[in-house]
């Protein structure tokens, strides 16, 4: 699906994200193309790091969802467990994470995650 059908919208804020799944791909695209202002806009205030800094020597080659439970339209939280395939100084690698999610305002937002 073409970025301005997906993830564009919900990184320019032109519309929330409609489950915790949706939200966690956008955060993935957000990586991918450096878009710390998504990233800021959609993390939990409570949990977000200060300073919230990218990793800009690493490139997110993949995304892969593993387990969704929750985080639909009536759900106040949800849980997206996902791999995402990254290239870093010519070595590749992969980063698994069980993320926690909940509606803060009627907006999904991520809350923390669990690195497996």
């Amino acid at each position: 699906m073409p970025y301005a059908a997906c993830c564009g919208p919900l990184h320019c804020g032109t519309r929330d994200a409609v489950s915790a799944e949706e939200l966690m791909r956008s955060r993935y695209a957000a990586y991918a193309v450096g878009d710390l202002g998504h990233l800021v806009r959609s993390w939990h205030p409570r949990t977000r790091p200060e300073p919230l800094a990218l990793d800009t020597a690493r490139a997110w080659t993949g995304l892969t969802v593993l387990d969704v439970v929750g985080g639909g339209r009536g759900d106040e939280t949800g849980e997206v467990e996902f791999e995402a395939a990254f290239e870093s100084a010519g070595t590749h690698g992969r980063l698994r994470e069980r993320s926690r999610f909940e509606r803060r305002r009627g907006r999904w937002v991520y809350v923390d995650g669990t690195v497996r």
